[in-house]
């Protein structure tokens, strides 16, 4: 059985069991276009014109060994491809590019770490799931312009990604883990969270890796952390601080550190009462944290069956589905439309 006639023989297989054509071609290493070419094209044989494949100008099998010598000889088995061609090129010889040579070595398997050091390694964060308040929060600080030009002030803000509700929030004139240890505690407090139970999600600033924000959160819970050079990795915080940032009334500076107190307090009043969130099925935070938003979405869905059964030639595929999410992610390894379909 050839390699083809092989990957379709697993790709149907896969299929009948009802895994995603899209995730089983990722598996066996195939791109789903080509998957696609070989069933329309049984017969085997590459049709495309001008192949990129068919490269004319490829080394040949001699020439791929010679570079593999040089790369292994005693000269230059310590050395990397990028320090071997600058020395070929100073004794006047040309065998390959620096591309080419780290591609034959990778063909080779020889392309490894070598170094004393530890090699470096990427790995996805850990998946969590909310199902219930007070599971996990994440939190963040923001700048508040104020009228003296290079002077801001800061706004400490904690939400919960279950209802996206603000907990706690605190402004002041300086970034400090003191001021954050002393929110974390009172909102905990607040909101009888179980010692031990809360994971707070953050990224590596100063104030949050801080010994007292570390301590006082070691009391409750543990961190979680966002990854360096990852713009949503905090996606939550960050989504939180543009709604707030982009209200009509937002002032652009502040006068004092009471107006800014003032304000806050009047938006989280707003976008607790009033903000219809889409992430939790445009109801309001204390909708969904009340359990009163189970009765509106029913009220919705029972109004488009009521809209669909007066005129059914407008509806072409099902009414809008007005679901409650019951998990709420951070840091999902799933596509949207699984984490929909488990969160339905």
């Amino acid at each position: 059985m050839s390699e083809r006639t092989e990957i379709q023989t697993l790709v149907a297989h896969a299929r009948s069991a009802g895994v995603r054509l899209k995730f089983t071609c990722d598996m066996l290493g195939v791109s789903l276009r080509t998957l696609q070419r070989w069933i329309k094209n049984p017969a085997g044989d590459d049709a495309r014109k001008n192949n990129r494949f068919a490269v004319t100008n490829a080394l040949t099998k001699d020439e791929r060994a010679a570079a593999l010598s040089i790369a292994c000889s005693p000269e230059f088995r310590d050395k990397s491809p990028n320090q071997i061609i600058p020395i070929l090129a100073e004794k006047g010889s040309y065998i390959a590019s620096e591309s080419t040579f780290y591609r034959l070595l990778r063909a080779a398997g020889m392309l490894t770490h070598r170094s004393k050091a530890k090699a470096p390694t990427r790995e996805r964060p850990e998946e969590m799931k909310a199902t219930a308040p007070n599971q996990i929060w994440t939190w963040d600080i923001s700048y508040l312009l104020t009228t003296c030009r290079g002077k801001y002030f800061y706004l400490y803000l904690i939400l919960d990604i279950w209802d996206r509700s603000i907990v706690g929030w605190s402004v002041h004139e300086e970034e400090s883990g003191v001021l954050a240890s002393d929110l974390l505690r009172k909102t905990c407090i607040q909101q009888n969270v179980n010692a031990g139970e809360l994971i707070v999600h953050q990224d590596n600033g100063a104030p949050m890796v801080s010994f007292e924000f570390l301590a006082t959160l070691s009391q409750w819970g543990r961190a979680s952390y966002s990854r360096p050079g990852v713009s949503d990795d905090n996606a939550y915080s960050e989504s939180q601080f543009r709604t707030l940032k982009y209200r009509p009334d937002y002032p652009e500076r502040f006068l004092d550190i009471k107006s800014a107190i003032a304000w806050v307090q009047t938006y989280v009043d707003w976008y607790t009462t009033e903000h219809r969130h889409s992430g939790i099925g445009f109801v309001t935070t204390q909708q969904r944290r009340e359990g009163t938003d189970i009765q509106i979405l029913q009220t919705r869905r029972a109004t488009y069956e009521i809209a669909r059964a007066a005129h059914p030639e407008r509806w072409s595929r099902n009414i809008r589905k007005w679901a409650r999410p019951k998990i709420v992610f951070l840091n999902s390894r799933t596509s949207k439309k699984d984490r929909q379909q488990e969160a339905a």
